[in-house]
């Protein structure tokens, strides 16, 4: 994945803990480098502003640190996440149904993903295949 342009990135993390370099983001898995290019994108297409997702990200991060969470930015990304998943369910584009019930087929096929495979949506045993 490329790197966001410094402006973007900058507007995203509202000065909030994100991890970076010189260059701007960066990752510690892939799946983080995914959850940032999905917000870029939504945020590019309009679904949500800057300031919306700001205070989105802002109020999750407030939130984990106000019941314990890692205050070292550890758990940067999952607050990410969840940031988008409320943002999206705000919005009506997802419902907390729908979320909850994608996170348990995500779940599923980790369990039943062999070590060392990547872990795919299809090895969810209750998938409809």
């Amino acid at each position: 994945m490329s790197r966001p342009d410094a402006a973007l990135a900058e507007a995203l993390a509202a000065g909030t803990p994100i991890p970076r370099d010189a260059e701007g983001p960066v990752f510690a898995e892939p799946w983080q480098a995914q959850a940032f290019a999905l917000v870029v994108a939504l945020q590019n297409r309009g679904v949500f502003s800057a300031d919306e997702w700001a205070q989105a990200l802002g109020g999750e991060i407030r939130e984990a640190l106000a019941n314990g969470g890692c205050r070292d930015g550890s758990d940067y990304y999952e607050r990410w996440c969840e940031a988008l998943e409320h943002l999206l369910i705000e919005k009506g584009l997802a419902s907390q149904t729908s979320v909850d019930a994608r996170a348990a087929a995500w779940e599923r096929a980790a369990e039943a993903t062999p070590h060392g495979k990547p872990i795919l949506l299809e090895n969810d045993p209750q998938a409809q295949h």
